[in-house]
């Protein structure tokens, strides 16, 4: 499907706001101009986050200057204004920093008041910070969004955005607006616009069908992407966010796939007879580490992207599993069991200068190294399986989760929360989870079966 062209455009009513072009998620558009600059948390910084939950922040409901039906809601702009204003609502709540006030418990704005807001009425609520936001139908049939941060106290403006979509992707203008208010609240990147990929479970324990599936940071949009007629394994995004790289066994046999999500195209990167695990990317999307097994042995290899001969990276006796690069492409963290148990190491891209890392007692497993290349997650294995960080050099081990089996942490693409996936101790049912860095927020995400090897991706563009 031919990608989107991107348009930018000066929205004249309200007060001047620059809206990009969000296009199609799906097939993604080629290039996206953004009004405001997005800051990293700088030192691998954790947020305050006694200090932001001190934060009044009213999201108030969405305005329209006429209320029209939509594709994206027929009950009109109106109501659709209210829906986006409790996506924002909620993406602030779930992601643990911020206590806000909800858009039903709100006074609703006029259309004008969106860049005039009534500043008494919500000094009187005891309100810090004030979320306004707008929604207009275009005679093209597109939807134009327009999101504003005011600082109440000193009766100012602090950020605004504005995004044109057609009707499907109203929703992803929330997350924009939302994304938006964490960032300048916060001074971190976004991360509320991103999809997720996992494995969907279904079926008797002993006979699992395992479908790829993908969905909304928040657990919306959901797509189930293969039929489970072949067992789909460990999926992860590409750096651009254009394709997925997946393990599958078709007739028993292990294949490499990358999936175009855009056009739905499947591609093989390579295929053995032999076990194989954990296929991941390098952060320039060129090379993909995977493990396989041979004569007894478990190795941790490298293929290009594009197929063709498959390098041996390591070449101890036990197994090597579970390569994930670092942020700049030069280091590989991964698992091995060459010590006598599970414990993780690290090594230089081409192989060498191989080195243990955790020296902390249990097992350790399934690395993977942070965005922002400051920390490394894995499962932490002493008793009950936990999800936890340690630095680069293996020290500063912190637990995030105190649960009977949590494993398989994926990063969320700014960094500061983690997602993996929990079996309960009971039933055996796996379902999604996310905590931050302090461990204190845990929040279970929706899926509509069982769910297991999340797979976080970048943010979208």
């Amino acid at each position: 499907m031919k990608l989107l062209r991107v348009l930018a455009f000066l929205i004249v009513f309200p007060a001047p706001a620059m809206a990009q072009d969000l296009g199609d998620p799906v097939d993604l558009p080629e290039a996206v101009e953004t009004e405001f600059e997005e800051e990293g948390l700088v030192g691998g910084e954790v947020v305050d986050e006694l200090a932001m939950q001190d934060l009044s922040i009213a999201i108030a409901r969405f305005a329209t200057d006429r209320d029209v039906e939509t594709p994206a809601n027929s009950n009109g702009t109106a109501a659709l204004g209210n829906e986006l204003s409790r996506i924002v609502f909620n993406n602030l709540k779930n992601n643990g920093l911020f206590k806000p006030a909800g858009p039903d418990a709100l006074p609703k704005p006029t259309y004008g008041q969106i860049t005039a807001p009534n500043w008494p009425s919500w000094e009187n609520r005891g309100a810090d910070m004030l979320v306004h936001g707008y929604v207009r139908a275009r005679p093209d049939g597109r939807l134009t969004v327009g999101c504003y941060l005011y600082d109440v106290t000193i009766q100012d403006e602090l950020a605004r955005a504005g995004w044109v979509v057609p009707p499907r992707d109203w929703r992803r203008a929330a997350h924009k607006c939302a994304d938006l208010v964490y960032s300048t609240l916060t001074g971190e990147s976004p991360f509320l616009d991103s999809r997720i990929a996992y494995i969907a479970e279904t079926g008797p324990k002993d006979n699992r069908t395992k479908r790829l599936a993908i969905m909304d940071s928040d657990g919306a949009n959901h797509r189930f992407i293969t039929t489970g007629r072949s067992t789909a394994l460990t999926p992860r995004y590409s750096p651009d966010y254009r394709k997925l790289l997946y393990l599958s066994y078709v007739d028993g046999n292990p294949r490499i796939y990358i999936y175009d999500i855009g056009t739905g195209r499947q591609t093989l990167v390579t295929q053995s007879t032999n076990p194989t695990f954990a296929p991941r990317w390098s952060p320039d999307g060129k090379w993909i580490l995977y493990s396989m097994a041979v004569s007894g042995n478990t190795d941790i290899y490298r293929v290009s992207a594009d197929g063709g001969p498959s390098i041996r990276l390591t070449n101890t006796p036990g197994i090597d599993i579970g390569g994930s690069y670092s942020p700049d492409g030069s280091r590989i963290v991964f698992e091995s069991d060459r010590s006598g148990s599970q414990q993780i190491y690290v090594m230089d891209s081409d192989g060498s200068d191989q080195k243990r890392l955790s020296f902390f007692g249990g097992r350790a497993a399934t690395p993977e190294w942070s965005p922002r290349g400051d920390q490394i997650a894995f499962t932490h294995i002493a008793g009950n399986f936990r999800i936890a960080v340690m630095s680069p050099s293996g020290g500063k081990l912190t637990h995030l989760t105190n649960s009977w089996q949590d494993e398989a942490p994926t990063w969320a693409p700014n960094g500061r929360i983690i997602q993996f996936f929990r079996t309960a101790r009971n039933s055996g049912t796996t379902a999604l989870w996310q905590v931050d860095l302090t461990g204190r927020n845990e929040r279970k995400l929706p899926t509509p079966v069982d769910a297991s090897d999340p797979a976080w991706g970048p943010i979208l563009p």
